[in-house]
């Protein structure tokens, strides 16, 4: 088997493991699942291979390693998630607590770090929002029209700001633009 690349599919049998096919392709070794003995990493050098059915490598193979940064570049890219926002350190471990009038309901309660991460999502889906309408094919003053709303949802969550650790990623509404 001196030389040879086997592709995805290729059927072979290991001395040990008995018959095989491989499943993925990497630069020094193949993964190969076998019949009794599951999925097994094989040395590409590894001589006890007795290959039955060559199937021919794929031009454009791809590694994990690709994919992986393929895929954080794309989510870095598309995703609503900008970047990470700190909370004010003194509402860090802190409870949010919201108590009904009503005094035979039950209050409800939820860590400020998770209420904080909604009013970031929130925020950064309108950034994403404002990019989108900067960049369509409206018209002016259609796009005026919705960069003014965005802005006075900006506004609308300033009351949030308390919550922000860096003041530099608090909300500014129409007053601070």
């Amino acid at each position: 088997m001196e030389n040879e690349v086997l592709g995805i599919g290729s059927r072979v049998v290991h001395k040990e493991y008995g018959p095989g096919v491989v499943i993925q392709v990497k630069s020094n070794s193949y993964l190969i699942t076998f019949m009794e003995y599951g999925t097994r990493e094989i040395a590409r050098s590894y001589q006890g291979l007795e290959v039955i059915e060559v199937l021919e490598p794929s031009d454009d193979l791809v590694s994990l390693e690709m994919i992986e940064q393929s895929l954080t570049r794309i989510l870095r890219t598309f995703s609503d998630i900008q970047e990470i926002v700190p909370i004010a350190d003194k509402w860090r471990g802190g409870t949010l607590i919201l108590k009904p009038s009503n005094p035979e309901l039950k209050p409800y309660e939820m860590p400020i770090a998770n209420f904080f991460n909604k009013i970031i999502l929130i925020r950064d889906r309108l950034r994403v929002l404002e990019q989108k309408v900067n960049s369509s094919n409206l018209p002016d003053d259609e796009k005026i029209v919705l960069q003014q709303y965005v802005t006075r949802s900006y506004g609308s969550l300033t009351s949030f700001n308390i919550l922000f650790k860096n003041k530099s990623q608090s909300f500014v509404g129409e007053g601070g633009r």
